[in-house]
This record gives structure tokens, C-alpha cells and sequence, in this order.
């Protein structure tokens, strides 16, 4: 099985860091983010990856090279200008031919990914996506009216809660018909496809393991997170 990183976005929200840097290679403790995230694949069981890059792609394909230092067979999917996350998937396309893994670049997890992929196998899905159950606090009350505009209740602040997509995947090769060649294209409109078309998509729900690596105020806290493990060591 092989694994998709999805590498070759902008990193807009992280800038002035990704002026010079792309984000996957942004350091979390001693290492950039993109090697954290292939050593733990590689703990699931995945060493062979297609990493999708385009923007400062040659400070990525310099550092990891074919992936023999790292205990890794990498390949390079190659775009030109920014694609959005399924448009920069469909660059690996000719890479895959089996059950894969994609990841987008922007993140760090430490559940079993293992696991998801039997799930994914057991259940025969078309592609399982990883979910994180999200809660806020919403900075306004919400007032409920019934449908004569009559208030029936005033929730001062309520705490919020859903699942969201955490940019981990298990995919089958099929998904690929789904995406438009060389075009800027969300996962999201791929998924709402799928399931158009009666595909079996399913969620793999996590509780813990999972950090967002997609504003500066993020990157800070987990940069900080990984600072206080090598204090430890």
C-alpha cells in the first residue's frame, strides 16, 4: 500500500513562516513537519509515498530525496501552480493502481492508522474518511423562535459540537474518475460525488491524536508542544 501526502499548497495563513519554507517543512522540534508524518506512517506499516508538490517543491525533494535515508521509497508527483487538495491528489494518479492512504500535508497524528484501514477493508467503503469530534463556544446567544416568531428560548453562548474532516483518508483507486485532470478541485466537492453516485463512504471517527497545523496561532502551540518533548528526552 502506498501513501499520498498532499505537499504543494501555498500556505497563505502561515505566512511570513512560508515565504521561504513550504509548510510541510516547517520545524516541530527537530525535525520539519512532513518527516514527522512519514515516520508515523511508517509505524502503521506504509513506507512506499508519492509526495504531491509544487510550490518551493525543491527544498522538499533536496531534503528527501528517494527516501532511502529515512527508510522510504519516495516518489514526486509534480504540479505546476496550486490545485487545491483534489486537484493536487490527481497528480498522483498514475502512481496508484491498489487501496491507498492520503494525507494532507498540513497536520500531525498519533492514533492507528492500522486500524483505520482495516476498518476500511472490513467494510468494504470506497473511502473512509478520518474524523475529529470538534467543540467551540459560539460567542453569541442563540434565540429559538417557533414559526409565529414567538420566542421559546434564549442559549446565552452554547457549546457546539460535530464531526470534521481531519485530512486522513483511505481511498480506492476509483476515486481518481472523480477529479478533473490539471483544475483547481476541493475534496469536498470529490466526496459529495461519491456519495452521488451510491459510493460507500464512511467516517472513522478518532478521540484523541490529531493537531491542525493550518494558522500561525496553531503552528505555535504545537511547535511548543514539541519543544517540551525534547525536554524530556
Amino acid at each position: 500500500m502506498k501513501a499520498v501526502i498532499l505537499a504543494g499548497g501555498l500556505g497563505t495563513r502561515l505566512q511570513p513562516y512560508t515565504t521561504f519554507l513550504p509548510k510541510p517543512m516547517l520545524p516541530l522540534g527537530e525535525k520539519p513537519l512532513l518527516e514527522h508524518l512519514i515516520e508515523w506512517t511508517k509505524k502503521n506499516g506504509i513506507d512506499s509515498f508519492v509526495l504531491c508538490v509544487s510550490y518551493l517543491r525543491k527544498t522538499i525533494e533536496d531534503y528527501f530525496e528517494d527516501g532511502s535515508r529515512f527508510g522510504a521509497k519516495i516518489e514526486y508527483a509534480v504540479a505546476d501552480r496550486p490545485l487545491a487538495t483534489a486537484g493536487q491528489l490527481k497528480t498522483a494518479e498514475e502512481f496508484i493502481d491498489d487501496t491507498f492512504v492520503c494525507l494532507y500535508g498540513d497536520s500531525i497524528f498519533e492514533f492507528s492508522l492500522k486500524n483505520m484501514i482495516q476498518d476500511h477493508i472490513r467494510k468494504r467503503s470506497f473511502v473512509t474518511m478520518g474524523l475529529y469530534e470538534y467543540k467551540t463556544k459560539m460567542q453569541y446567544g442563540f434565540i429559538e423562535m417557533n414559526g409565529s416568531n414567538r420566542v421559546k428560548a434564549w442559549r446565552e453562548k452554547p457549546e457546539v459540537k460535530g464531526n470534521i474532516n481531519i485530512g486522513c483518508y483511505v481511498m480506492e483507486p476509483g476515486i481518481f474518475k472523480f477529479i478533473p485532470t490539471n483544475k483547481p478541485y476541493g475534496m469536498d466537492d470529490v466526496i459529495r460525488s461519491a456519495i452521488a453516485k451510491k459510493n460507500r463512504v464512511t467516517g472513522y471517527l478518532i478521540k484523541k491524536g490529531f493537531t491542525d497545523i493550518g494558522d500561525k496561532t496553531s503552528y505555535r502551540r504545537a511547535y511548543q508542544h514539541y519543544l517540551e518533548r525534547l525536554g524530556r528526552i
